[in-house]
């Protein structure tokens, strides 16, 4: 234990040139900023910038935490999908809250969001599910998330006999496939800085708007 302690102290972090957080520029609105530090991490060569962990709440009062792709940001607010009947699925169906949060580590930047989430129609669920990739649509047809798996081989039967069932019905949807929008009520950016200097900027939805202002690091 001593030995990992000293490898994790003496890992670097904050390495190479970090973008500069100019807070008297900032939007009025959240989203604008969001946008903005998302596609600077596009262009930057970001690997999956739109990789996001999406923090739920059990019926046991226990956070759960998991990694999703962010489909869509909009005036409604953040997009992402699940089965209904999956363990983020029921969470949400039972506390309709969650918490997305944003890493990007060359960037030294991070950005949390939390808000309700609603879901989309059955329309637009549809829609979002027929735009992913074969493979993807044929895992997400199984059904089984989180349950017991006896054995990769099983698993494998499973992928292929979903995936022969879409070649015959290229139309066909998950049942339960949901598209889901956070509605943002708090959103904070984080930029690092190797001084520890740290910026962080916080936006509050009010009655009247937007409120933000700075943080202590």
């Amino acid at each position: 234990m001593s030995d990992l302690r000293e490898v994790l102290r003496g890992l670097e972090v904050f390495s190479g040139e970090l973008p500069v957080f100019d807070t008297a520029l900032l939007p009025a609105d959240p989203q604008e900023l969001f946008i903005d530090w998302l596609l600077a991490a596009v262009r930057d060569g970001v690997r999956e910038p739109h990789a996001m962990t999406v923090s739920t709440i059990g019926a046991d009062a226990n956070p759960s935490a998991r990694v999703l792709i962010l489909k869509n940001v909009d005036s409604d607010g953040w997009q992402f999908a699940a089965l209904a009947d999956s363990r983020k699925g029921l969470e949400l169906a039972a506390r309709p809250q969650a918490a997305l949060t944003f890493y990007w580590p060359a960037l030294a930047r991070q950005i949390r969001v939390r808000g309700s989430v609603a879901p989309a129609g059955a329309e637009d669920s549809a829609a979002d599910f027929l735009a992913r990739s074969p493979g993807a649509r044929a895992e997400a047809l199984i059904g089984r998330q989180s349950t017991p798996l006896a054995d990769l081989a099983s698993r494998d039967a499973a992928v292929r006999s979903a995936a022969e069932r879409i070649e015959r019905d290229p139309g066909l949807v998950a049942p339960g496939w949901t598209l889901f929008t956070l509605r943002a009520d708090e959103v904070e950016f984080w930029q690092g800085d190797r001084e520890r200097r740290h910026t962080r900027v916080e936006y509050r939805r009010t009655d009247a708007g937007w409120e933000r202002g700075l943080l202590w690091p």
